[in-house]
């Protein structure tokens, strides 16, 4: 497997299915946060009257939600990567997709860290320039 397209969860070989609670904890998010994917279609659980069983791929696209979340990417993203699972082509498309996708999202974030830099310069400057100015003249 590849770390760049896949996010690694370490299979959890003592159980096959996950409580709510399980997950959240797991996780550090709210049972909310999982209501809200399952209500996006990102994670579907099984349902047995009230609870929700989570399974072992519920659990891994969980991983890949939190991971594309963290780095910036929209739900409409994610879906896009974690729905091209089920391609059957021994994930080759998912692997294309996400690569593509990840390296648009550097590209971004290297763009907005070229503007803070440039943001924090200027403030820099300005400071400077305010320091140094005589304070009894008005501006």
């Amino acid at each position: 497997m590849s770390a760049v397209a896949y996010a690694v969860v370490p299979p959890r070989d003592d159980r096959e299915h996950f409580s709510i609670s399980d997950l959240s904890t797991e996780f550090g998010i709210t049972p909310r946060a999982l209501r809200f994917y399952e209500d996006e279609g990102l994670i579907s659980p099984e349902r047995r009257g009230l609870a929700r069983i989570y399974s072992q791929r519920d659990r891994a696209r969980l991983a890949w939600i939190l991971r594309g979340k963290r780095v910036g990417f929209s739900l409409a993203d994610i879906r896009q990567m974690i729905d091209l699972y089920d391609l059957g082509d021994g994930r080759r498309a998912q692997r294309a997709i996400t690569i593509e996708r990840c390296r648009e999202r550097i590209a971004t974030l290297q763009a907005q860290r070229t503007d803070i830099d440039a943001a924090i310069l200027e403030l820099e400057e300005f400071i400077g320039v305010i320091e140094t100015s005589n304070p009894t003249k008005e501006a």
